[in-house]
């Protein structure tokens, strides 16, 4: 893959040199420009020499919150002269899915967690000086959570009153597909990327699909701030989503298996690279499984970077080396999938509850939800909490139980939080009834009340369906902002974003991300006189609706929302900009 061989040179020189891809266009027989159009288009690829050291230091939602851009300057201070010497640059970076430990950062592609400017610049000087950074290790770091998990059948180690991998044992051996696509049903697991397609209906989708040939793709590219479950999941849990993965092959009759994993969790790489040669050795992957006909080989996809490579057909693209640009649909991938197969993609955290689920039955897992929702599932909760981390919590729990009692609440007052990372915008914990979709009361949970002026929604469940209803969006990450917070300047940093991370191919999210970013700049920098404010308001509103309506993917559906709900449920916080003399503060 051509993809994997740009990988390798960069790890050999920090950058893709000239030659290098002259000789590998002649070992593949690829058109030195496909190498160009394929290298250009992802932000890991440098098709130029970088300086001896790059800082990057993540922008996005719990980093912003933490300070990153004072950090930034600072950092940018101390290195000065080795800047200006052309020995090291400080960049910015989107998301590196650490938002539980701010401010994260990048030496060299090294990972660093809550360091000081003065730490940063320290390990900056050493790498200038030839020491090449260490970089933190996930698994060393001890998060906060609600542990042990139900996910794991096994346990932790994946060592337990049951044999490792026995749930593929057992379908191994009697071969009875129907059974789990019906215990999955059964379980109402549903996708846990966001989407929230059941299980069962795409894993039968790919087992009825025609054809001798089919894959299955585990989208480990987590890159939406605020979301970094998948992480730990992947450092703690790595057996059970290898075994999903085998599972939903030997279900659907796949041939073949990838878990595509971002390539700024390289830990989560290797670690799953040593789980698959484990699992090989243990007869649960490759050839012949624990001695029967069956096989189904696994290995990992080291993703070539961005946060559209999350969108599923985005990822398939880029397999196939190819630019990462969501295909129009149909066809669905379900059948016409990496090269043109029919190919199962979902979520790590799907995946890894399938073992469970087959070792225990689908109504275990439906009766571990409460509140008349069904089955449990992680969320990432990071920013002005006193514990962050990943929860596993029942479908149903209040977001009030996950906010103030499994978190330890805030400091401040609670403000706003963002149930689904930038995607779903900014939420008051009370919102105005009027404000909700007409006919939302007929479909609301019992526990709000209908009659009141404005609605608690810190006492919605957090189930899917249950957002759904009012018209709300909830996705796997959850990022909670004190009353210390400006939501006008942190829906422009989700802006900003999304702008940064469009792919380009349709023109509403290409032009709209940039449009909704240049009134979220000019806002907040108290460019926008109060005479103009109610055409600019208007205009996101129509922005909104139009990429909602016309964008190809998911990131364009969603890049207005951020701003647009910040005008819709924080008055004040804008007012406070509209019209101000640019650089005072109010």
């Amino acid at each position: 893959m051509i993809v994997q061989e740009l990988h390798a040179i960069q790890h050999r020189h920090r950058w893709l040199p000239g030659d290098e891809l002259r000789k590998l266009a002649a070992r593949t027989g690829t058109p030195l420009h496909r190498l160009q159009e394929v290298a250009s288009f992802f932000p890991h690829f440098r098709l130029a020499p970088p300086p001896a050291v790059e800082v990057r230091i993540c922008h996005d939602m719990a980093c912003h919150q933490a300070g990153c851009p004072q950090l930034k300057a600072d950092v940018e201070r101390l290195l000065a002269a080795d800047v200006a010497a052309g020995r090291a640059a400080v960049r910015y970076a989107s998301c590196l899915g650490r938002c539980d430990r701010p401010v994260a950062a990048l030496v060299n592609d090294e990972f660093l967690a809550a360091r000081t400017a003065d730490e940063l610049a320290a390990v900056a000087r050493d790498a200038v000086a030839g020491r090449p950074p260490t970089a933190d290790r996930d698994s060393d770091y001890e998060p906060h959570g609600n542990r042990p998990w139900r996910i794991d059948p096994y346990g932790a180690s994946g060592a337990g009153d049951l044999p490792p991998y026995e749930a593929i044992r057992r379908l191994a051996a009697d071969g009875s597909g129907q059974r789990v696509i019906d215990e999955l049903k059964t379980a109402d697991l549903r996708g846990m990327g966001g989407a929230g397609v059941p299980a069962h209906q795409k894993w039968n989708d790919v087992w009825r699909a025609k054809g001798d040939v089919k894959y299955v793709v585990c989208n480990a590219d987590e890159s939406e701030p605020g979301t970094f479950k998948d992480r730990e999941l992947l450092a703690r849990h790595a057996h059970l989503v290898l075994e999903g993965v085998i599972l939903a092959g030997l279900v659907t009759g796949a041939t073949r298996g990838w878990i595509y994993i971002r390539h700024e969790y390289a830990e989560q790489v290797a670690i799953m690279d040593r789980e698959i040669a484990r699992a090989t050795a243990l007869g649960a992957c490759g050839a012949n499984l624990f001695g029967t006909p069956r096989s189904f080989p696994v290995e990992v996809f080291t993703s070539p970077g961005g946060y559209i490579c999350g969108e599923q057909s985005a990822l398939v693209e880029a397999m196939e080396d190819h630019r990462a640009q969501p295909r129009n649909k149909p066809p669905q991938l379900e059948t016409n999938g990496l090269h043109d197969k029919p190919t199962l993609v979902s979520n790590v955290e799907t995946f890894a509850w399938a073992p469970a689920i087959v070792l225990r039955g689908g109504q275990w897992y439906a009766d571990t939800g409460i509140n008349g929702c069904k089955g449990s599932r992680l969320f990432s909760i990071s920013g002005d909490v006193l514990r962050p981390g990943v929860y596993e919590v029942p479908g149903g729990t209040p977001i009030r139980h996950l906010v103030h009692d499994l978190c330890g609440g805030t400091h401040r007052p609670l403000k706003a939080f963002a149930p689904s990372g930038p995607s779903g915008g900014f939420l008051p914990p009370r919102i105005p009834v009027g404000a909700l979709p007409r006919g939302w009361e007929k479909r609301a949970p019992a526990e709000l009340n209908t009659g009141a002026d404005s609605i608690d929604l810190l006492d919605i469940q957090l189930d899917l369906q249950r957002f759904r209803d009012l018209g709300l969006a909830l996705g796997a990450g959850i990022v909670v902002y004190d009353d210390s917070r400006d939501i006008a300047a942190e829906a422009l940093n989700c802006s900003e974003f999304f702008r940064d991370e469009s792919c380009g191919k349709c023109v509403p999210c290409r032009i709209g991300s940039e449009k909704v970013t240049e009134i979220g700049a000019r806002l907040v920098a108290g460019n926008i006189p109060a005479a103009a404010f109610p055409a600019q308001r208007d205009l996101i509103n129509d922005l909104t609706r139009a990429m909602e309506m016309t964008s190809i993917c998911g990131l364009g559906m969603v890049a207005a929302k951020p701003l647009q709900s910040a005008l819709q449920f924080f008055p004040d916080d804008i007012q406070r900009h509209v019209g101000r003399t640019p650089g005072a503060v109010r």
